[in-house]
């Protein structure tokens, strides 16, 4: 009874936290144009959100391993690209009346990059093509390009009294200025820096510099690079200068005699070579794309512009390029101690190795894994030694958590960490498939639904993974950093933990389909009751910004929508104040 009582206090606690509004940011208007096509939500977050796009060289080009495709090193690093999702001023177009500029969602050369979609999925590219330029070749990111960095504290959201953090002054540089803490976001197979642009959008809104790698190790789709004005490159590629096309094209990379490695029924397994050198690679381009930041951080913004690859008459750039960009802006604004790794799929694998790696990325204290793909992820000893010891959250996909040997392999990766002496935190969102946590579900949300049961509304998903996710930095994260914060607390990660043995089955696939769907008893029913809006008695639905329910397949009450697999803080609040003391010093 009592036990009832307290778990009915939990969830009434949890829906009121989710009912719980803030002003959003500004968002720039959408184009008519715009409407006709599928479009991606605006941030629910207090800050309006900026975005500019960087490419640069690297500072030693270099290639890794010995793979080869077509008599040429497979992996080579000679620049890094990324995008930076920030916290910006909205109102900085208002004051010198320009009309606002958006990125498109879909990466330029756009009908190039849908023949590296149709590519990947090993399907003829004139279908992909023209279903992308009749639903998404238009879309675009509700961010503003090029923006100020914002310069005042978003107004503070409601909290709930049990915070054991104070309110009181965000950490500020000398004229009064926030400064705000930075991710780095690492994409899964096949992916690219604005896939998962509701994820990083968000965590923008919500006050982090968030930057957005595009990986060239041949994990995505297809990305174009283009090449210095110095001709500085790894070896083996002979550049013609007399010919106009200064770029080379990266697609992905199958591994040989095992292209779906990445299945769970692969007889051959992972293919551990190709996929610790991309991992290798990746981590170099993190080193990079750091590097960069402490360029703008130190007043150095100027020169990233002048290297900037990215520029007008360049392969996959903008005419903008970085066109109006405040650099003096940028100038010790970043907190680049404490930052977090995150990542989706191959990229959770990325970060659990960028995590374990202490002594190379000194920066990073804690690591967000998003439906990680355990079998690719290093074991201790294969590629380093170090052991795991800083905080990490796993959020795991439903379909994902169906997959008993990623499942274990996720456990055992976590458990690590915990028994490191970190913090950590292991859930599943319920009724969730692989890519609910991308832009894809959100775009698509009746195709995730028919082919990949995806079951929960596919924007409360990336809510959910975002809340969790502030929830967790609010705990690991130092006071100084995480002070006078707007984010709103769902209680997500006090959800009650289940039974390791007892994993729920009731939408457990068939093996054939594991890891890639869900499946649904009495689906046709549960479709009608969906398409004439029918609402369950007494349901409980989440709303959005605007507070319109966000209504799935199967609806799930706030309070209710995850299984905790392993939640543990520290012993007592003097334990978790010595951890987070111990973390303090090196905020900068």
């Amino acid at each position: 009874m009592t036990a009832h009582l307290h778990t009915k206090m939990d969830t009434k606690k949890a829906q009121d936290a989710g009912s719980q509004h803030r002003q959003p940011g500004p968002s720039p208007p959408r184009q008519f144009k715009e409407r006709l096509f599928h479009t991606l939500p605006d941030y629910a977050g207090p800050y309006s959100v900026g975005m500019m796009e960087i490419e640069v060289p690297v500072r030693e080009p270099r290639t890794f391993s010995r793979i080869k495709r077509n008599h040429m090193h497979a992996l080579r690093l000679d620049t890094v690209l990324f995008s930076i999702f920030y916290p910006c001023d909205a109102s900085s177009y208002a004051s010198n009346k320009k009309k606002p500029s958006k990125a498109t969602w879909l990466p330029r050369p756009r009908a190039l990059t849908s023949k590296g979609y149709a590519k990947f999925f090993s399907v003829p590219h004139l279908p992909v093509t023209a279903y992308i330029a009749a639903t998404t070749m238009f879309t675009k990111l509700p961010a503003f390009r090029n923006a100020k960095l914002a310069d005042n504290h978003a107004a503070a959201a409601p909290r709930p009294s049990s915070s054991t953090h104070s309110q009181d002054t965000i950490t500020e540089s000398g004229d009064d200025k926030p400064r705000f803490p930075v991710i780095f976001f690492s994409h899964g197979l096949g992916g690219s820096r604005t896939c998962y642009s509701a994820v990083c959008g968000e965590l923008a809104s919500n006050g982090f510099v968030v930057v957005a790698m595009e990986h060239r190790d041949g994990s995505g789709a297809r990305s174009y690079v283009n090449i210095p004005p110095t001709d500085k490159l790894a070896a083996d590629l002979d550049i013609d200068n007399t010919n106009s096309r200064r770029y080379y094209k990266v697609d992905y990379i199958f591994p040989r005699d095992n292209a779906q490695d990445t299945s769970p029924h692969s007889a051959q397994g992972v293919d551990t070579e190709l996929r610790h050198a991309q991992i290798q690679m990746r981590m170099s381009e993190v080193e990079e794309a750091y590097y960069v930041l402490e360029l703008l951080n130190n007043g150095q913004g100027d020169l990233v512009h002048k290297n900037n690859l990215r520029k007008k008459g360049n392969v996959g750039s903008s005419s903008k390029g970085l066109e109006g960009v405040g650099w003096s802006e940028w100038e010790g604004r970043l907190l680049l101690r404490n930052v977090t790794a995150m990542g989706h799929s191959f990229g959770g694998a990325t970060t659990v190795e960028i995590v374990r790696e202490s002594e190379r990325f000194p920066y990073i204290s804690q690591g967000i894994l998003l439906d990680a793909w355990g079998q690719a992820t290093p074991k201790a000893g294969e590629v380093t030694h170090q052991v795991l010891c800083k905080p990490l959250l796993a959020i795991n996909s439903e379909a994902f958590m169906h997959w008993p040997e990623n499942f274990k392999r996720l456990s055992d990766i976590v458990k690590d960490a915990r028994d490191g002496g970190a913090p950590c935190w292991m859930m599943t969102i319920k009724g969730s498939t692989h890519l609910s946590q991308t832009d894809f579900a959100v775009l698509y949300p009746h195709w995730m639904s028919l082919f990949m049961k995806t079951m929960i509304n596919p924007r409360r998903a990336v809510y959910l993974t975002v809340n969790s996710s502030l929830e967790f930095l609010s705990r690991v994260l130092p006071p100084e950093i995480i002070a006078k914060k707007v984010w709103i607390d769902e209680g997500i990660l006090q959800t009650k933990t289940l039974i390791a043995d007892e994993l729920p089955r009731q939408y457990r696939p068939d093996d054939r389909w594991m890891a890639s769907r869900l499946r649904i008893p009495n689906e046709l029913q549960l479709r009608m009751a969906y398409w004439f809006r029918r609402k369950p008695k007494g349901s409980v639905i989440a709303t959005d910004i605007k507070r319109k329910p966000l209504r799935g397949l199967v609806n799930f009450a706030p309070g209710s929508e995850v299984w905790m697999h392993l939640s543990e803080e520290l012993p007592n609040s003097a334990e978790s104040g010595k951890y987070l003391e111990g973390n303090s010093g090196v905020a900068e």
